[in-house]
Order: structure tokens, then sequence, then C-alpha cells
């Protein structure tokens, strides 16, 4: 299960780095950019493959501010989030049972999107960041991003059968303060997610430091990604106490 978190990201893509020689999981799951993550990794992409879609310079242009747009539309374009989505999903195709997490508005409705049924566009509504990016409408309804009513939705794969879960949070501390109380706040107002089940076992995997202030969640930075890759591997090495298999 893998959270959201932005760029902060491509510390899944280093703990994938770790786990995969040693784990291979029946059930992938993500919210946000971990639905991304979720989506290569379901669909059979190596670590290396992984690692360099997150080196790609081209990431920089996935929060490139628009003007003259009102502000509840999204202050990013989401033509460059959304052609990179698209690839992303015409590339891979799942080999094990997948799960994306979205959430629909304005009844701040978890939803959890599940196989066949995840098109491109339901990635795009992962990942739509309130305030950021435009909402995605399908069939009717508006969604918003995954990670709004919790960055690291354990339930959505328990509700998929997983009974031990290898939950990556890569947001266990806000980047910032502000960021922090706004979403706690939100969060205060919403209805909340499904409980997770008493039996299922979680193995949480998350930094073992701080991936950086809110504008390295945002923007991309050679540096940064690289840290957090090194940070994932190194972390999962040590994280889970688990015989993985």
């Amino acid at each position: 299960m893998l959270s959201a978190g932005g760029m902060f990201g491509a510390y899944q893509a280093g703990v994938w780095k770790a786990l995969s020689g040693r784990f291979h999981p029946e059930i992938v799951a993500g919210a946000s950019v971990g639905a991304l993550n979720a989506w290569a990794i379901a669909g059979g992409a190596t670590p290396s493959e992984l690692i360099e879609r997150w080196r790609a310079p081209e990431c920089a242009s996935l929060a490139t501010f628009r003007l003259l747009q009102p502000p509840w539309r999204g202050v990013f374009d989401a033509r460059p989030l959304h052609a990179h989505i698209r690839g992303l999903w015409e590339t891979y195709r799942p080999r094990v049972d997948i799960g994306v997490v979205a959430t629909e508005i304005p009844r701040c409705r978890p939803r959890l999107f599940r196989g066949p049924e995840i098109g491109w566009l339901r990635l795009a509504a992962s990942c739509a960041v309130l305030l950021c990016y435009p909402q995605i409408r399908i069939e009717g309804r508006v969604y918003s991003d995954g990670g709004l009513l919790g960055a690291l939705p354990v339930w959505a794969a328990a509700r998929m059968g997983a009974t031990r879960i290898v939950a990556v949070n890569v947001l266990a501390r806000a980047p910032s303060r502000v960021a922090g109380w706004a979403v706690r706040g939100f969060q205060a107002l919403a209805p909340g997610s499904p409980p997770t089940p008493g039996e299922v076992e979680v193995c949480t995997i998350s930094p073992s430091q701080p991936l950086g202030r809110l504008r390295d969640a945002v923007f991309w930075r050679r540096e940064a990604v690289e840290r957090a890759i090194e940070m994932g591997e190194e972390d999962a090495t040590r994280g889970c106490p688990w015989e993985l298999g």
C-alpha cells in the first residue's frame, strides 16, 4: 500500500528496489502519487525502471504554474501531469490485483477503483490534489486526490483481501506545520475513511529522516529525488521484520 506524498513518492521507488527481490505482492494499491507507483509496480516495472522515471527531468514540468485561472481550478497546468499519467497507463498493464483510491466530492467519500475499471482518468483523479490541479469528473461524479482523507488508506488494501500489508507512508511527517494543520482541519470536518479490520497485519515503512520541506514535496529537484530514493532503499532494508515471500 503506497501513500500520497507528491514528489516524496520517489522514496517509494527506493523501497521497491529494496523489497522487489524478496517480495512478490498479490495486491498493490495506492493513493495519489502512490497510485502511479502502484500502477507501475503492478504492471511489472523493475526498480530501475521506476527509479529512472523519477529521475527524468521531465518531472519538473508536473508542477508548472498557470496564470489567470480561478484558484478552485488549480494553480498548476494539468496537461503535463495528465500526459505523464496517460503514458504510464499505456506502458504498463497490471499483472496482479491493483487498487487506486480517490475522494468523491463534495461528500468527501473515499472511493476504491479496481482492476479493469482503472483507466488513465481514474489515475488522474487519484492525483487531483485540491487547489493544485483541476478536479476530475467521471460518470457525473467529481473526484479529488486519493490522500485527501488520509495519506495512507490501508483500508483499501484490506478491502481488496490483503491480510498482511507492507504500507509505505512518505507523509508520516507533514512537510510543514501549515500543511499539517490544513489537512487535519479538513479531515476533522470530513466523514473519514473506512476502518481497517483489526485482524490485518500491517508493517509500515516510513522515512527515518525528514524528506524535505513543502516545496520539495511539490517541485521536482534531482538532488531531493536521489536522496529520497536512497533513504527509501535503506529504510526498507531494515524496516520490515517479516519474512517476505
